[in-house]
């Protein structure tokens, strides 16, 4: 997750509001700052943090990208349930980001990797074209990540193209019901 440093760094230390968060999935001590560049349309995005001003812990970061209607997030993973159930006890869609002014809704992109969020946000606040695409951390044995790189090698792509590859089809199966999660599961584990 970001620091509350390298979110002030990431917004040249430029604040344009600030209150208590007003949920209590993030406890007692939730406090949300924005920086917005005042910019609704084409050009326009903001910022938002929400921490502890007891602890500093962040808890939730987003960017706001106006000029393509689209916005990203990380919400800390001890505190995703309690924002999922509070969105619900509230009734709240927790995925919508904003209203565009025909009632479409803009999403969020939930992200993982603080490296995705930071080239997003930059890009964003630079005004340059970025990869939409949502990095994933994996965790391969020794031997699956040399049978891919295998195979990557064969077909005369990177590794990095081949994984991506392989879970656009894994997704694409899934989808289809051609396999479930319980396909994966070891049989050791039930």
């Amino acid at each position: 997750m970001i620091t509350m440093k390298e979110f002030m760094e990431l917004v040249d230390y430029k604040i344009t509001e600030g209150n208590d968060y007003g949920w209590n999935c993030y406890g007692n001590y939730a406090y949300s700052l924005d920086s917005w560049n005042g910019i609704h349309g084409d050009g326009g995005y903001s910022f938002t943090i929400v921490f502890s001003t007891k602890s500093q812990r962040v808890f939730e970061v987003c960017v706001h990208d106006y000029t393509n209607n689209r916005a990203y997030r990380m919400i800390a993973k001890n505190k995703q349930e309690k924002h999922s159930q509070e969105a619900k006890q509230r009734g709240v869609n927790l995925n919508e980001a904003w209203e565009l002014d025909d009632g479409t809704p803009v999403e969020y992109t939930d992200l993982e990797l603080l490296e995705d969020f930071m080239e997003k946000a930059r890009s964003i606040k630079e005004g340059k074209t970025y990869d939409t695409g949502v990095l994933v951390p994996l965790d391969l044995s020794d031997e699956m990540l040399l049978q891919a790189a295998l195979e990557a090698h064969k077909r005369g792509i990177t590794l990095n193209a081949y994984v991506n590859l392989a879970l656009a089809d894994l997704v694409e199966r899934v989808k289809n019901g051609e396999i479930s999660k319980q396909d994966f599961i070891k049989s050791e584990d039930c």
